[in-house]
């Protein structure tokens, strides 16, 4: 006959009952640890709250040089916030999701800037930067000779670049109107991972940039929405539906604005700024994306696009290095160093998004002193 469970004693129930507290208060402790670990650094970061359909304020007034901005995202789905001058995007922060906070760190020059505010569809707000005695002196100070030559290597390579994302797409529409799936997955991921290696000269053509790469989540009715067109159309045909139906007509917009892109991309001029700026901007999207999971949506494969951005990376890198080891061995050594972590990160199977993540934000932070070292900022 088995013996009766028996209650607990009278001393040992106090005991319980303590240390269920304490596993609560640890509980408690450690939410709010991860908590505190997940907000940004918000000191002296001017508030914009992004609704559902419009910014909050709408009108921004700052003084020129370094600025923070603070996105709350108050709306029910992902976003993102960019300033932008004309077609050209000056900042962004990107995947912002619901009920969360982002900081946007920006060193801003004197002018009228756009704010987009969420949703495609959206109004954009307005963003005004006064000029100051320091704002001044930076625009009659004259560009510096040694950096011509970098300038003019980094042109050629975009040059390229974008001359072979127009090739690529042109394989991709041949494949889809030849109507065979698997040539039209292949031409896909190599016409995506082109597109990637563009990534720090995509923001000075805003205009093409939303139309070649649109993400759904960025657009009213998502998937459905007729904006929804380029790249991530085609992705979410080919991937997700398993159908070439309707992709025709967007491969070929896509070849077209491929080829306008390409002129695009051999009118501009850059500055020597722009190309660590530019770098260390394009490896923080890289982050906020990978963080995300929406670089490939649909396809799931990161890699390929991941290395592609990476490539960019280390050529914007590699063009500064000779004036850099000169100017600071030890910052040159850190750059280099940061970028070979994100290669150790992109290379691994299976892809840590998370510390691939990290380690494209610390290449980010990496890339943007560059500047301050050469001359090239306060």
């Amino acid at each position: 006959m088995s013996t009766p469970a028996q209650a607990p004693s009278g001393r040992l129930i106090p005991l319980l009952l303590g240390t269920g507290g304490l596993l609560v208060l640890g509980g408690v402790a450690l939410f709010w640890l991860a908590s505190a670990q997940n907000k940004p650094e918000t000191a002296g970061a001017i508030p914009v709250t992004v609704t559902a359909t419009a910014c909050e304020p709408m009108a921004l007034e700052v003084p020129a040089g370094p600025a923070s901005f603070l996105i709350r995202n108050a709306s029910d789905r992902p976003v993102e916030w960019e300033i932008l001058n004309g077609v050209m995007v000056v900042a962004e922060r990107e995947n912002i999701a619901p009920g969360f906070s982002s900081v946007l760190s920006e060193r801003l020059k004197p002018g009228v800037y756009d704010i987009t505010c969420g949703l495609l569809s959206n109004p954009r707000g307005k963003l005004t930067v006064l000029a100051t005695a320091e704002s001044a002196a930076e625009t009659a100070a004259p560009p510096l000779r040694e950096l011509i030559g970098p300038l003019s290597e980094r042109k050629v390579q975009l040059m390229k670049a974008a001359g072979k994302f127009a090739r690529a797409a042109q394989a991709l529409q041949q494949a889809i109107d030849a109507g065979d799936l698997a040539a039209a997955k292949t031409a896909w991921t190599q016409a995506a991972a082109d597109w990637a290696s563009l990534g720090t000269v995509a923001p000075q053509a805003a205009d093409l940039q939303n139309r070649i790469a649109p993400q759904a989540a960025w657009l009213a009715k998502r998937e459905a929405d007729p904006r929804f067109t380029g790249l991530h159309r085609l992705e979410y045909g080919l991937f997700a539906q398993s159908s070439l139906d309707g992709l025709a007509p967007v491969a070929a917009a896509l070849s077209k604005d491929a080829v306008e892109f390409q002129a695009r991309v051999k009118a501009f001029d850059g500055t020597p700024e722009g190309i660590a700026a530019d770098a260390a901007r394009y490896a923080r999207s890289l982050a906020d994306a990978t963080a995300a999971n929406s670089l490939t949506p649909y396809a799931g494969d990161d890699h390929l696009l991941l290395a592609a951005g990476l490539e960019t990376l280390e050529r914007a890198r590699a063009v500064l290095d000779p004036l850099l080891s000169a100017a600071d061995p030890a910052q040159a050594a850190k750059v280099t160093v940061s970028i070979e972590t994100v290669h150790a990160a992109v290379t691994a199977v299976p892809l840590d998004h998370k510390a691939t993540a990290a380690a494209l934000t610390a290449a980010a932070d990496a890339l943007a002193g560059i500047n301050a070292t050469l001359g090239l900022e306060p």
